[in-house]
């Protein structure tokens, strides 16, 4: 950060092309301190302490990434290869930021899986870490992404839950036969061509999440969207693969259905009034890594509400700009307002005047890429050379 961007009390962005709830404008937008104070066409561009000239260049508002386990590919970027905590986190933090997303919800794997570089002690560690940082650029949440067929996983997440240290919650299970590993020999194939697994931990995986009854995992569950629920936390379910199943977690109070497998699925989440949230690489690339439903099948049929980062931070920038045949505006609410919304947070992902002045400008000319950024007022990013 520089010493101008330090001490300047407030902004004007200039020569840009607002995109706002409801349309895309031309004009400026005038920060004093974390809030946006003015937007439109007749903003005075010469009142602020900085000047900044975004040369037709799109203004929108700070990306909300709802759920990016990315933060895992910095811890060990190699099998084997542990990088330190506040190392992995500074990198995720910047590489973030330079895709546009200004609040991040980090998806943790509360899960027992020390070859993936999964367990409940890194689970322990990393939300910690979060708390305890106040250094960061952007505003970094925690969201426990809870598997339920490890009774030692449901513990660890109820005690963080209830020790008011997360932000967003959601129920997992990955049992070969169901979910996004519904073929079993899917589930064989991820795991044997895994440079972390061997084939007989395959057998081990199968047989050990197979035996757990339905009515075991359901309770978990419960237990941990109760835990959630008494919290005041916003609760999500994972890989739905059937209508019924989100209707009982629906009834539940669940009120997040993350990557439904199949179109009947978010259809009936839709019906429900749960969110809808996909994958932004899933919509840039065009198809579904397991081939269940396309981010771009959900868009047509209406159910798509949010799109997050999932494993790669530089899609969700993408994705707004991915031509679904609709208006801009809605495309950016799904990595916006939407997702803010969905968690409540009634302050950000809109420009209007008395929200948060979270603020990216997006050049668009080959690829979308960020050329400058804004947390709570702050300039806290700026891309310099052609």
């Amino acid at each position: 950060m520089t010493t101008n961007q330090q001490l300047a009390q407030s902004y004007c962005l200039t020569n840009a092309r607002i995109v706002t709830p409801e349309t895309v404008l031309q004009g400026s937008v005038r920060i004093e301190g974390d809030r946006i104070a003015a937007v439109g066409p007749d903003v005075d561009p010469t009142r602020g302490d900085d000047i900044v000239d975004a040369d037709g260049q799109y203004l929108l508002p700070g990306l909300i990434d709802l759920h990016g386990d990315d933060i895992e590919g910095q811890l060990q970027p190699r099998n084997g290869a542990r990088m330190d905590t506040a190392m992995a986190l500074g990198a995720a933090d910047r590489s973030n930021v330079a895709a546009g997303i200004t609040t991040k919800y980090h998806a943790i794997a509360f899960e027992n899986d020390p070859e993936e570089g999964r367990t409940t002690e890194l689970a322990a560690e990393l939300t910690e870490a979060i708390e305890a940082a106040d250094s960061w650029m952007a505003d970094h949440r925690i969201h426990v992404r809870c598997e339920v067929t490890q009774e030692e996983a449901v513990t660890a997440a109820i005690r963080d839950i209830q020790r008011d240290a997360v932000d967003l919650v959601s129920v997992m299970s990955h049992i070969p036969g169901k979910g996004q590993f519904e073929d079993i020999a899917a589930f064989k194939k991820y795991y044997e061509t895994s440079d972390r697994h061997t084939v007989a931990e395959a057998e081990r995986f199968i047989e050990e999440r197979t035996s757990i009854s339905m009515v075991e995992i359901r309770d978990r569950i419960d237990r941990v969207v109760k835990a959630a629920r008494d919290a005041g936390v916003v609760t999500a379910s994972h890989d739905d693969e059937d209508p019924q199943e989100v209707e009982r977690l629906s009834e539940r109070g669940v009120d997040i259905a993350e990557y439904p497998i199949t179109l009947e699925t978010a259809k009936r989440a839709n019906e429900l009034g749960m969110t809808t949230v996909m994958g932004a690489p899933n919509l840039v690339r065009g198809e579904s890594q397991w081939g269940n439903l396309t981010s771009i099948d959900a868009a047509d049929a209406g159910v798509l509400d949010v799109l997050c980062v999932d494993y790669h931070p530089p899609s969700l920038l993408a994705a707004p700009f991915v031509d679904t045949g609709e208006p801009l505006p809605k495309r950016v609410a799904r990595v916006t307002k939407n997702p803010a919304d969905a968690v409540g947070l009634q302050d950000r992902g809109r420009i209007a005047e008395g929200a948060r002045a979270d603020l990216v400008v997006v050049d668009t000319e080959e690829t979308p890429t960020v050329s400058r950024a804004f947390v709570a007022g702050r300039g806290v990013y700026k891309a310099e050379g052609s």
